[in-house]
């Protein structure tokens, strides 16, 4: 006998579908059946999720206009300087470059064993990195690693100015 593969599910918002689960593993269809019927069905999770795409949207761009007025203050309070590249990454370059700068120091230290002369030569070398690019590209990175990442930086990476006022 073969294992089912059409399940007829009472979702959580009470609609009745019949799912054709075909497409997954024999031995895996009844738990995702339950799982299925733990949520929506499509229709009423769509409505739900397209309903709400403004405010998602109106939320998002607080959270960036927040982030982004919080990295404004950083870079001027430490004396940053301003990062280079196409227009639409420089923005996103500064959330990214404060968010793993504030982490860094959390990490080394606030919580690590780092002194403040230690961050000092740190700092000096974070001013050098001016394109909005590399610190895109390390937005994930642990802020334990922001030291190691620094020496891995090329040239192309680093400002054309002098870094040291």
């Amino acid at each position: 006998m073969a294992v089912r593969t059409s399940w007829e599910l009472v979702h959580a918002c009470g609609h009745t579908v019949t799912h054709n689960l075909s497409n997954r593993p024999a031995d895996q269809r009844a738990g995702f059946a339950r799982w299925l019927e733990g949520k929506d069905c499509t229709d009423c999770w769509k409505a739900a999720r397209d309903g709400d795409s403004a405010g998602k949207e109106e939320w998002l761009a607080a959270k960036r206009a927040a982030e982004q007025q919080a990295a404004t203050e950083w870079a001027e309070q430490f004396e940053m300087p301003p990062l280079e590249g196409p227009e639409k990454a420089l923005d996103w370059g500064a959330r990214s470059r404060h968010q793993l700068v504030t982490a860094a120091y959390t990490a080394l230290v606030t919580e690590g064993s780092w002194d403040e002369a230690d961050w000092a030569t740190l700092e000096e070398k974070i001013r050098t990195i001016t394109r909005a690019g590399w610190w895109i590209d390390q937005r994930e990175a642990e802020g334990t690693d922001l030291p190691e990442l620094l020496d891995a930086a090329t040239d192309n990476d680093r400002g054309t100015e002098n870094p040291f006022h």
